[in-house]
């Protein structure tokens, strides 16, 4: 058995209703994964299993939320070691020690091209800086990220599937497979 993460992007149910997550770790037991738990109610999920191809895992998670919750969701799914990697590149190092909340990984279902963060930069305030570290996109925002304009460009729609995680989830999410 394999240690994934599955983060989902956008959780609400619409209505005002947001996902429980006891709910969502019930539908991942429905579909046979092992040890379902989860990580604050964002929408992130581990588990174990011995389905190994992320795309399927993710299409099978993809079709469940769907029948069970009335709507669709993007799932990105990642190996436990492809998250340590992931963990272990985070390029913004002393910034998280500073403020965690102020470092972002926006995990993709494909890998980003590195020329991105060039872009990126040409787009930036105040500070803000923006790597692709192994195709996933790590920004530091010395401001608070909501009140950043480059919020906008890191949607899915210009970048593909995708979601934001900031580098305290990243990193107790990290905690967890190990655990």
């Amino acid at each position: 058995m394999t240690t994934h993460i599955a983060l989902l992007h956008s959780i609400g149910l619409g209505g005002g209703r947001r996902l429980a997550m006891a709910d969502l770790r019930r539908m991942a037991e429905a579909l046979g994964l092992k040890n379902p738990r989860t990580l604050i109610a964002t929408g992130n999920l581990l588990f174990e299993t011995s389905a190994t191809k992320a795309a399927r895992l993710e299409a099978k998670l993809e079709a469940a939320f769907a029948e069970t919750f009335g709507r669709h969701v993007d799932i990105v799914v990642r190996s436990g070691a492809e998250w340590r990697r992931l963990v272990a590149a985070n390029p913004f190092l002393r910034e998280s020690a500073r403020d965690g909340s102020r470092v972002m990984v926006r995990v993709s279902r494909e890998p980003l091209e590195a020329k991105l963060a060039a872009a990126l930069a040409q787009r930036s305030f105040d500070g803000e800086r923006v790597e692709v570290v192994e195709g996933d996109l790590w920004v530091y925002f010395p401001i608070e990220p909501v009140r950043s304009k480059l919020i906008g460009a890191l949607t899915t729609k210009k970048l593909g599937v995708g979601t934001l995680r900031n580098w305290n989830t990243a990193r107790r999410i990290g905690e967890m497979i190990a655990e």
